[in-house]
């Protein structure tokens, strides 16, 4: 009988801002080898344009991916690389800053409404001078399966298996396997996800309580699973989570604000790179 995952451990998301000011709750877990592949998870929610209305103008990264994942509105990527894009609700955006990359970012609100998450995904010591790229998932590219008793489940990345069905987000090309799907559960779902048993698990209630194995996981609090292979999970009250799976990445982690590199010296020379310009010529 397969071994089912349980949680070992509940983070809860911190109130924060970052670029001009914008509002955000974050989980951070740079120096958390059980969210590895996983840094860091942004969460703007907003119906208010002040929270937001500055933006993150341009700044740099090197040693990362990034995926943002809009519920509700629109968001802008410019970038010293010339990509211009623009997300719609329910589209997600990943970029592999490696080397290096400039870029600004802008949240624009839908009726009213601003939901959405940034995601910090490590880069492998192989990947992490490789050049930079960037690509739109436009809401329609996203792979969907619905079901009365599972609700909704959209897969932007890797791939999760739902119920015995197999499911496979637009986005493969990550430098170590990743997962990303969101979960919005209607009142009563319920399910069983298998997952490799050697990837971390973790899972981050963005609407309502919900419940794992025989745990409930509030709102705004992430559950970081043990080793296993199944997951049950359902929704008394329906809601949504967003579901991580990754191949942990077994090297140092060394992070001073937009770079993440394997040692103190690496992450000199890439401020020593920006500061002279280098990014620029990328």
């Amino acid at each position: 009988m397969s071994q089912y995952r349980e949680i070992r451990q509940i983070i809860p998301a911190q109130d924060t801002s970052d670029g001009d000011g914008v509002k955000i709750r974050r989980i951070a877990g740079f120096n958390n080898a059980n969210l590895s592949p996983f840094l860091m998870v942004d969460e703007l929610k907003s119906d208010d344009r002040k929270d937001y209305v500055g933006g993150f103008p341009p700044h740099p990264h090197r040693g990362i991916e990034t995926l943002t994942y809009m519920l509700e509105g629109h968001f802008q990527h410019r970038d010293h690389m010339g990509n211009v894009g623009e997300l719609r609700t329910g589209g997600a955006q990943w970029m592999a800053a490696g080397r290096g990359v400039i870029h600004s970012e802008m949240p624009i609100m839908q009726d009213g409404q601003l939901h959405g998450f940034q995601i910090w995904i490590n880069q492998p010591a192989k990947d992490k001078m490789s050049p930079a790229r960037y690509h739109d998932y436009q809401p329609e590219t996203i792979t969907e399966y619905q079901t009365e008793s599972v609700g909704l489940m959209r897969v932007m990345a890797g791939q999760i298996v739902v119920d015995g069905e197999t499911l496979t987000g637009p986005l493969t090309a990550t430098g170590t396997p990743a997962t990303v799907a969101d979960w919005r559960a209607t009142a009563g779902s319920q399910m069983t996800l298998t997952t490799n048993d050697s990837h971390n698990v973790m899972i981050y209630a963005y609407k309502n309580d919900l419940t794992i194995g025989e745990r409930t996981v509030k709102q705004g609090q992430m559950a970081i699973l043990s080793q296993g292979e199944n997951i049950e999970l359902s929704a008394p009250n329906g809601g949504g989570a967003l579901i991580f799976v990754g191949q942990p990445i077994n090297e140092p982690v060394v992070h001073y604000g937009p770079f993440v590199m394997n040692t103190v010296e690496e992450i000199h020379q890439a401020v020593n790179d920006y500061n002279s310009g280098v990014f620029e010529t990328y």
